[in-house]
């Protein structure tokens, strides 16, 4: 699989990458066998970039990608995790003496003695303003703790001042065709400052896989039951911020467009990462066919010029009003 750079840190991902976060919690019950299978689908499929956090399923996805790396020691992954939501989200918390704790957990949960990546994990927003967090987290790179670090965030203001920062090696942003706003000013201001674009919740909580109604009914463990209306979380994170109802009728618009050969799931994979600036696209699986199919995304055909145009006029018509004041 094609990859791509972290041009700031000298870091390369696989354009299709992993999102881990269905492997530790909030998606319903994934077995271990059945974790580990997702990591060896993906593997062997040629994705290289495993994105995590420390708080997914407290810590289980870290272990999980850990246990499936051990004996691995040819494998090239780049392993991604992030911090600052095991504790309330004040920036008062976002000192160096937490971050060195947060850390020295997820070395040991990983495995390893310095992190690929770490990203702040959604904080309050006057964080990425705060002189003081930047030299907290320049100090665990000094010391060798993490080789890079980015940030991962909810909105566009949010992800514009950290690309500001000299040292942000990635910006981890929600990006699909329900969530086009990071195209108008943050991907392009990113690929002139080098900073990798890691694009989360391509597949808009799976809504863009074409594969539900109004009827389907998820685990009471499942965040798109419990935080739709945005009850544990950001509800941007559940479905893009969309309304379950009228998305569920606009994905069946998507879905028509898809071309022949392409699945639902896979136009709305290669459609993000056919945007100039994006690193890596980070689908979850919760099983090794959906492992796989998301990473067959990267070598179809590249997509018609109609095809972008149809899905710019569906998310004119049906979900830009929405989503974009919010996010």
């Amino acid at each position: 699989m094609d990859e791509r750079a972290f041009s700031r840190s000298g870091q390369w991902a696989s354009v299709i990458g992993l999102g881990t976060w269905q492997l530790g919690a909030d998606w319903g019950e994934v077995d271990d066998k059945e974790a580990l299978s997702v990591l060896e689908a993906a593997a062997e499929a040629g994705v290289t970039f495993f994105d995590t956090a420390d708080v997914y399923g407290d810590g289980r996805s870290e272990e999980t990608i850990a246990s499936f790396l051990l004996g691995r020691p040819d494998l090239h992954v780049m392993v991604a995790t992030k911090m600052g939501r095991r504790v309330d989200q004040i920036p008062e918390n976002y000192v160096l003496d937490n971050f060195r704790a947060w850390n020295d957990r997820s070395r040991r949960n990983l495995g390893v003695d310095r992190i690929d990546l770490v990203q702040l994990h959604c904080p309050p927003t006057s964080v990425y303003s705060d002189d003081a967090v930047f030299d907290a987290l320049d100090t665990l790179v000094e010391e060798e703790r993490v080789a890079a670090y980015g940030v991962s965030v909810e909105t566009c203001a949010q992800a514009l001042t950290a690309i500001a920062r000299p040292n942000v090696a990635s910006v981890q942003i929600i990006l699909n065709p329900f969530r086009m706003k990071p195209l108008y000013e943050v991907v392009p201001a990113a690929r002139e400052a080098g900073v990798g674009i890691i694009a989360r919740v391509p597949l808009a909580s799976g809504l863009l896989s074409g594969k539900y109604t109004r009827d389907t009914v998820f685990a009471a463990d499942d965040h798109r039951t419990f935080n739709r209306h945005g009850e544990a979380f950001d509800q941007g994170e559940t479905f893009s911020g969309v309304d379950y109802g009228s998305g569920v009728e606009a994905a069946a618009e998507f879905a028509a467009l898809t071309p022949e050969g392409y699945t639902p799931a896979q136009l709305a994979l290669r459609w993000i990462a056919e945007q100039d600036g994006v690193t890596t696209v980070i689908p979850g699986a919760r099983n090794p066919e959906q492992a796989r199919a998301n990473a067959a995304a990267a070598k179809l055909p590249p997509l018609p010029p109609q095809t972008f145009t149809a899905i710019r006029e569906l998310y004119e018509r049906r979900i830009r009003a929405q989503v974009e004041s919010r996010w």
